[in-house]
């Protein structure tokens, strides 16, 4: 399994970015994706996930309304659209995905290497 994440980058408050993940490795169409975020002396924490179809997506209450998650399965890429973005928002973003590894439903995580995100003027 492999995770790439990209498309990350210093941006002022008010600006937009789209970060991608490339993901490889397993059946991307079947899993849940995730977007996660850890800023310096902070836990990581869940950004949004998108069901494997796409059709149900989940937000934290931070960033509602403001970032958009969204998958082609086709591409086996996943994507994050940051709008009105914060300097809060400053963060390594990681991309993550649980697997079913065993018969007996044993499950891994799996995260890319991550991609910084820094909002300041």
């Amino acid at each position: 399994v492999q995770l790439v994440e990209s498309g990350g980058g210093l941006v002022q408050p008010g600006g937009s970015l789209r970060l991608s993940c490339a993901a490889s490795g397993f059946i991307f169409s079947r899993y849940v994706m995730s977007w996660y975020r850890q800023a310096p002396g902070k836990e990581r924490e869940l950004v949004a996930d998108i069901s494997s179809a796409g059709g149900n997506t989940n937000y934290a209450n931070s960033v509602k309304g403001r970032f958009t998650i969204s998958r082609d399965n086709a591409k086996n890429t996943v994507y994050l659209q940051m709008n009105s973005l914060k300097p809060e928002d400053t963060a390594a973003y990681y991309c993550h995905v649980q697997i079913v590894v065993s018969i007996y439903g044993n499950l891994r995580d799996y995260w890319g290497q991550g991609t910084q995100v820094t909002v300041s003027s």
